[in-house]
């Protein structure tokens, strides 16, 4: 009875160290997915920056060609359209960008850091349990050897005097 206990124990012991391992053996690959999440955020933030100057010229030159005479007045203001339009897309690529930050970036850094601690405390914690409940499963079943002892010779003895 004592060794399917022990079995048992064994057997949950090692499921909790599977799922534990499996934990931490992830952290790794969280901690590269938060690294290139924030080189893509920073190369988007660069990108809005270079679409926000390329604009600016190109501003100039519609408003150049708008202020000039004759035809190129309808070139200039068509161009001035064009690039308000490219605006919308650059305001947009910049909200994104902090959107990926605030809403991914961010959380996901904070959340590693608590993760890891309880993972670690989950361990830790599982590990004293883990001992104490062996030591009392132990002490429960040599408790229980002693008695069906005591009994079994308690009533052979009984037989005998019988």
């Amino acid at each position: 009875m004592e060794a399917v206990i022990e079995k048992e124990c064994s057997a949950l012991g090692g499921l909790f160290h599977t799922v534990i391992g499996d934990m931490k053996s992830s952290c790794p690959i969280w901690e590269d997915f938060i690294t290139k999440a924030g080189k893509l955020q920073s190369q988007l933030r660069a990108t809005a920056v270079a679409v926000t100057i390329f604009l600016d010229a190109f501003q100039k030159v519609a408003d150049l060609a708008t202020n000039s005479r004759g035809g190129t007045r309808d070139i200039g203001s068509a161009l001035t359209r064009m690039c308000m339009r490219h605006r919308s897309i650059e305001a947009k690529l910049k909200q994104f960008s902090m959107c990926f930050l605030e809403g991914l970036i961010n959380p996901l850094q904070e959340q590693m850091e608590e993760w890891k601690r309880g993972v670690n405390t989950l361990d830790k914690d599982h590990a004293k349990e883990y001992k104490r409940a062996r030591q009392e499963i132990k002490k429960k079943s040599s408790d229980t050897l002693k008695l069906q002892k005591k009994r079994g010779t308690h009533f052979c003895f009984c037989i005998l005097i019988f």
